[in-house]
C-alpha cells in the first residue's frame, strides 16, 4: 500500500487495515515455516505496509497536539 493511499483513509480504517496486514503476515510466516510459501518477498511488502500505516497514524497524532 502506498503512503498516499494510506493518508486518504480515516484513522479507524487505518487501524483495521493494520490488523488485516498483521493477520496476513501471520499466515505468511506460517506458510514459510511449513514450506508452502512461494513469494517470500510478500512478507517484506506486508511488513513495510504495517510500518507505513503506523508512521502515518503517529504523524496525525503529533499534528493533533
Amino acid at each position: 500500500m502506498k503512503v498516499n493511499e494510506i493518508r486518504e483513509l480515516t484513522p479507524a480504517d487505518m487501524i483495521a487495515k493494520e490488523k488485516e496486514f498483521k493477520q496476513e503476515l501471520f499466515n505468511l510466516r506460517f506458510q514459510l515455516a511449513t514450506g508452502q510459501l512461494e513469494n517470500t518477498a510478500r512478507i517484506k511488502e506486508v511488513r513495510k505496509s504495517i510500518a507505513r500505516i503506523k508512521t502515518v497514524l503517529r504523524e496525525q497524532e503529533q499534528q493533533a497536539k
